[in-house]
């Protein structure tokens, strides 16, 4: 059965980026922090301390920043600007305070935007299939779901040196060897390895404007509204097997 928090004793404010980050980079799955406009706080009543006067107990993190991209607003309508549009990039809360709480907190900074930055007129996000992500919270929050994989300029893989050894995330690829260039790889890494390709994140979009300027984009939003995903992994990629030969050959 679902428990659902009292949210009577919840709160919103904007809190300062490094409170943000500290909760942020120990705490959310990614443990990565990144560029950041606006960071807000949830906090709670916390009245435990029955001899002393209740204080507010910060449990979660939402946080916008610019999304990445010169025509970042035009790839979802010709009539936002970039400066129009913020990006989702974190939000995090911790467990045992309900099952509501996520939906609650995502509305409530949908809010506390609107008063604070009444120039933004669209949010994006997305939910990542290869962290188990379908967008859950989105979903729930009434958000458009615009699709998978057309937001993407190529495709990215993972790879393992090992047949059974753990998979190494695209950006972690490109760090260690410079290139996902295939032959370059090979080179690189000198022996046999395996690759998969990595699945597409889903695209969500959230529109704060009134309902005249709402209704405008969504008559010219270039990714029509599409039906939500309910399984995360659209499909199961296929792992590739890598025959290397050995290096001396490439550098005869």
């Amino acid at each position: 059965m679902k428990e659902y928090c009292d949210t009577s004793k919840l709160s919103v404010r904007k809190i300062s980026k490094s409170v943000a980050k500290d909760v942020i980079v120990k705490n959310h799955y990614s443990h990565l922090w990144t560029k950041v406009s606006y960071s807000l706080g949830l906090y709670i009543e916390d009245d435990s301390h029955q001899f002393f006067d209740a204080s507010d107990k910060l449990i979660g993190v939402i946080c916008y920043g610019d999304p990445i991209g010169r025509l970042s607003g035009q790839s979802l309508s010709p009539l936002l600007d970039r400066t129009e549009v913020l990006e989702l990039v974190r939000v995090f809360v911790f467990d045992d305070y309900g099952s509501n709480i996520e939906s609650w907190f995502l509305g409530q900074s949908f809010k506390w935007l609107k008063k604070n930055a009444p120039q933004i007129k669209g949010l994006i996000s997305y939910s990542d299939p290869k962290e188990g992500h379908a967008g859950t919270i989105y979903q729930a929050t009434n958000w458009l779901y615009q699709g998978q994989g057309a937001f993407q300029a190529a495709p990215t893989y993972a790879l393992r040196l090992e047949e059974d050894g753990d998979w190494m995330h695209s950006r972690t690829v490109f760090a260690k060897y410079g290139s996902h260039n295939l032959e370059h790889l090979k080179k690189k890494i000198g022996h046999t390895f395996w690759r998969k390709e990595e699945p597409e994140k889903h695209r969500y979009l959230y529109l704060l404007c009134g309902k005249k300027d709402k209704k405008k984009i969504m008559n010219t939003l270039i990714h029509k509204p599409k039906p939500y995903p309910k399984d995360a992994y659209q499909f199961y990629p296929e792992i590739q097997k890598i025959e290397v030969e050995s290096k001396e050959r490439f550098y005869e």
